[in-house]
C-alpha cells in the first residue's frame, strides 16, 4: 500500500482551519488549501496492514486502502474512479462525515489515524477540476418508473443509482430547492451549496427528474404516485425534533434548531426572511440544549450572527479526553470532541437539565432555570447545583424522534417498527407491496454516510423488484 514504510517516515497532517476571528465573519468553508504533496504523503501512510478494518468502519465500505495507494502515486483518475465505485457523493462526506473509518484504521491503535477523510474530499474536488467526474447516463431504458420522495443525501443516492439502471426516476421535494438536510441543515460554512448543485447538473444530464415545492401527502397526492409509478421509494428522513416540555416552553424565543438553521442557509441562497418569523442571534444571550452535531451547528451560526453570548448544554456527563475503555479500537471512540464551532467562543457544559423557563409580561423567555444530575440512565438531580441562567434565545438541539407521521405516511398506511420509524424487511420494503424505505425514515436519525449507504442499498432492492435481476452495487 502506497510506500510501504511511509506511515513511520511521515506524520499526520491535516489542513489549517482559517482563523476564528476572520471565520466568523463569513459563511464560506473555514478550510484552507492543502497541497497535492502533502496530500500524497498523507495517502503513503497507508500501511500494508493485512485486514483493512476501515472498510468495515465504514459504511459504504468504501475501498480505502486502494484509492489511498493511488493518490500516493498521483493516479488521480483511477483514484475518483475507485473512490464513486462504492459512494455517489464523496464531497459531502469529505466535509461533513466525523470519519468512522479513521477510528477503525489500524495505525490509529498506536498513532494518529491516515487522514482519509481529506484524501477523499481531495479526490473528489482534484476530479470536478480535471473534468474526470461526467454524467453516467444508461445505455438502455427499462420503461420502468420509480418515485423516491425526499431529495436529501439517501434520496439522491437512490435516484442516481435507479437512473443508471435505466429507469426513469422522479425526485419529490417538499422544499423550494433540491438537497434535504443537505441544502437547509447543515451551515454553509461546513458545505457549501454550489456542491449540491454541481451534483443535481450531473444527475439532471442522467435523467434524473426533480420536482421541488412537491410534498407528497399534502400538494401532491398519494394516490398518484401509487397510480404513476411502479415502485415508489421513501427517503423523507426523521423530521420529528425530541421536544422539551418543561414548564414555560411555550415562550416566544424558544426554537427548534431545525427552524433556526434553515432560515439561515435560506439568507445564504439569497432569499428574503420575513421579519416577523425571522429567527436570529444578534445581540442576543443564547442557549443550545444538545451537544451534538446540530448543536454545535446552531453554536457556529449564532457566532456568525454575533450573539452577545453563547452557552451550550448537554444532559450526558463530559466524555473522557481520550478514547474510553468502553469502546476499543476499532469501534467508533466515546471521547471529547472539538469541533470548529467550539474553537470560536462560547461556553460548554455537561451534566446539565432544564427544568423551566421564564418570561416577561410580553411572554418573551427571559431566564433558564437548570440543576446538574448525575450520570444515565437515572440523572437524578445533584442538590445544591440549581442555577438560573439569562436568555433572550433557547435553541432545542436534542436530536429527532423518527419520521413526521401526519401526511405521506398515515396516507400509505406502512407499517411502523417499534422506534416509529418505517418497518422494512430485508429488502428495503414496507408492509406494503412497491412501497421501500430508506435513510433516516428506516433506521432513525444517523450520519451522512449511513444515508447514502442506505439509498444505495435500497436502489439495488427496487431494481430487483422491478427487473428480477440487478447489477447494481
Amino acid at each position: 500500500m502506497g510506500k510501504a514504510t511511509g506511515f513511520m517516515e511521515y506524520a499526520r497532517e491535516t489542513p489549517q482551519r482559517r482563523a476564528p476571528a476572520e471565520r466568523i465573519n463569513d459563511w464560506f468553508e473555514i478550510y484552507l488549501p492543502f497541497p497535492e504533496d502533502k496530500i500524497r504523503r498523507q495517502g503513503a501512510r497507508c500501511m500494508d496492514c493485512g485486514v483493512p478494518f476501515c472498510h468495515t468502519g465504514c459504511p459504504l465500505n468504501n475501498i480505502i486502502p486502494d484509492w489511498n495507494d493511488l493518490v500516493y502515486r498521483g493516479r488521480w483518475r483511477d483514484a475518483v474512479r475507485q473512490l464513486h465505485a462504492t459512494n455517489n457523493f464523496p464531497e459531502f462526506t469529505g466535509r461533513i462525515c466525523p470519519a468512522p473509518c479513521e477510528a477503525a484504521c489500524v495505525l490509529g491503535i498506536n498513532e494518529p489515524p491516515v487522514t482519509i477523510k481529506q484524501i477523499e474530499k481531495t479526490i473528489v474536488d482534484r476530479g470536478f477540476e480535471e473534468g474526470f467526474i461526467r454524467p453516467e447516463p444508461p445505455a438502455v431504458r427499462t420503461g420502468k418508473r420509480v418515485a423516491v420522495v425526499g431529495s436529501g443525501p439517501a434520496g439522491l443516492a437512490a435516484a442516481q443509482q435507479l437512473a443508471r439502471a435505466g429507469h426513469e426516476v422522479t425526485l419529490f421535494e417538499k422544499n423550494d430547492r433540491i438537497g434535504g438536510l443537505l441544502r437547509y441543515g447543515i451551515p454553509n460554512f461546513k458545505m457549501e451549496k454550489h456542491l449540491i448543485d454541481r451534483r443535481l447538473e450531473q444527475m439532471r444530464a442522467e435523467g434524473v427528474h426533480f420536482q421541488s415545492n412537491a410534498h407528497v401527502g399534502v400538494n401532491v397526492p398519494v394516490e398518484d404516485l401509487r397510480k404513476e409509478f411502479h415502485a415508489i421509494l421513501l427517503t423523507g428522513g426523521a423530521e420529528q425534533p425530541r421536544n422539551l416540555n418543561v414548564p414555560g416552553r411555550e415562550l416566544k424565543g424558544i426554537h427548534f434548531a431545525m427552524e433556526f438553521l434553515p432560515q439561515q442557509n435560506r439568507r445564504c441562497e439569497g432569499d428574503t426572511v420575513p421579519a416577523e418569523t425571522a429567527i436570529l442571534a444578534t445581540g442576543k444571550r443564547v442557549v443550545i440544549i444538545g451537544g451534538g452535531d446540530t448543536g454545535a451547528d446552531c453554536l457556529g451560526t449564532s457566532h456568525r450572527q454575533h450573539a452577545a453570548h453563547i452557552t451550550q448544554f448537554e444532559l450526558l456527563p463530559k466524555p473522557p479526553d481520550e478514547r474510553a475503555p468502553s469502546t476499543p479500537w476499532p469501534l467508533w471512540p466515546m471521547q471529547l470532541r472539538m469541533e470548529s464551532s467550539h474553537e470560536e467562543g462560547g461556553t460548554r457544559d455537561w451534566s446539565v437539565n432544564t427544568v423551566k423557563f421564564t418570561g416577561d409580561a410580553n411572554g418573551n423567555v427571559k431566564q433558564l432555570h437548570a440543576v446538574g444530575v448525575g450520570p444515565p440512565p437515572k440523572f437524578e438531580a445533584m442538590p445544591g447545583t440549581e442555577f438560573t441562567m439569562d436568555a433572550d434565545l433557547v435553541l432545542l438541539a436534542m436530536g429527532f424522534l423518527g419520521p413526521v407521521k401526519t401526511g405521506m405516511i398515515e396516507q400509505l398506511g406502512v407499517k411502523l417498527d417499534e422506534r416509529s420509524n418505517v418497518a422494512t424487511d430485508e429488502n428495503y420494503m414496507s408492509s406494503v407491496p412497491g412501497i421501500f424505505a430508506a435513510g433516516d425514515m428506516r433506521r432513525g436519525q444517523s450520519l451522512v454516510v449511513w444515508a447514502i449507504s442506505e439509498g444505495r442499498k435500497a436502489a439495488r432492492a427496487v431494481d430487483l423488484f422491478l427487473m428480477g435481476e440487478t447489477k447494481l452495487a
